[in-house]
């Protein structure tokens, strides 16, 4: 891994003013469209240490995010490591409830806005260690989402992933815009109609340049009460007890009707079979010349 220097808060580029023009669209038409060049040799590595502290506060990236995106936050210790949140969610308009924990931190990501297996394919490989550094870190393209919602996305472009939130699309695509611009990225003639798509619903979107707020959506819900634990199932009663097997010791004649043999047959059958030999042509009938027999 290439050695990392590390930056000040003066040194990102960050909250910067809209360079390449007041809208979004103006942005897109300052930048390249060229074709995806092949993912070879790339690895999260070439982006540097994952969640660096960039700009030497003591937190990690991701826990600035946390902090930055989240409300009502509470931290483990000091005011660094996030230990519980709400997250308005903007890809999903969901509100999820936040709780650090080995199962449960990944119930929110951070998404890379531009993934850094696309920056790789369409620039990024001509930046140097640093700008990549800085490219991963930049709280532009960075926002805390639902974690399968993530997942989904993968490496996508504007082209093959938007959010699933509709009215969050044009600010997402904003935001892909002025990262690419800033950090001399490219997009595919594909990525530019689409964002282009988008765009044509919301003309006078303004170009992104600074930190998005948390969003508000709804309070996040109160957690259901705890269902009651349902009674216990009435046991099932015992099976009867196998009967003794009675022999060749019946025959027809024994009987005054035919429900009654039958219901003698039935008994001993499931163990024994026909060990009287009532039914003489096995169609599970027995003593068919008795009174009541079908």
């Amino acid at each position: 891994m290439a050695a990392f220097m590390y930056r000040t808060k003066t040194e990102l580029p960050l909250n910067r003013p809209a360079e390449y023009g007041s809208t979004a669209i103006q942005v897109l038409q300052t930048i390249p469209v060229k074709g995806r060049a092949p993912k070879t040799g790339y690895s999260r590595d070439n982006f540097g240490p994952s969640w660096f502290d960039t700009d030497n506060n003591g937190c990690d990236t991701r826990n600035d995010m946390l902090k930055a995106q989240l409300t009502n936050i509470t931290y483990t210790y000091g005011t660094c490591q996030v230990a519980t949140g709400v997250l308005n969610d903007p890809y999903t308009a969901m509100v999820i409830n936040f709780v650090r924990g080995t199962t449960t931190s990944t119930k929110v990501q951070i998404d890379h806005v531009v993934a850094l297996s696309d920056a790789w394919q369409k620039g990024a490989q001509q930046l140097s260690a640093d700008q990549r550094l800085i490219f991963a870190n930049d709280p532009l393209n960075l926002q805390a989402t639902d974690g399968p919602t993530n997942g989904q996305k993968g490496d996508g472009d504007a082209a093959t992933w938007l959010p699933p939130n509709n009215s969050y699309r044009c600010t997402y695509v904003s935001r892909q815009i002025s990262t690419k611009a800033i950090h001399g990225l490219w997009v595919t003639q594909a990525e530019r109609d689409a964002m282009a798509g988008v765009l044509s619903k919301c003309a006078g979107q303004p170009a992104a340049v600074t930190q998005p707020a948390p969003v508000v959506l709804t309070p996040a819900p109160k957690p259901a009460p705890a269902p009651k634990p349902a009674p216990a199932p009435a046991p099932k009663p015992s099976p009867a007890p196998k009967p003794a097997n009675p022999g060749d010791t019946k025959n027809c004649g024994d009987f005054s009707t035919w429900r009654e043999a039958q219901t003698w047959y039935e008994k001993y059958f499931p163990y024994y079979g026909d060990v009287a030999r009532l039914d003489g042509n096995n169609d599970g009938i027995v003593c068919e010349s008795l009174p009541g027999a079908p």
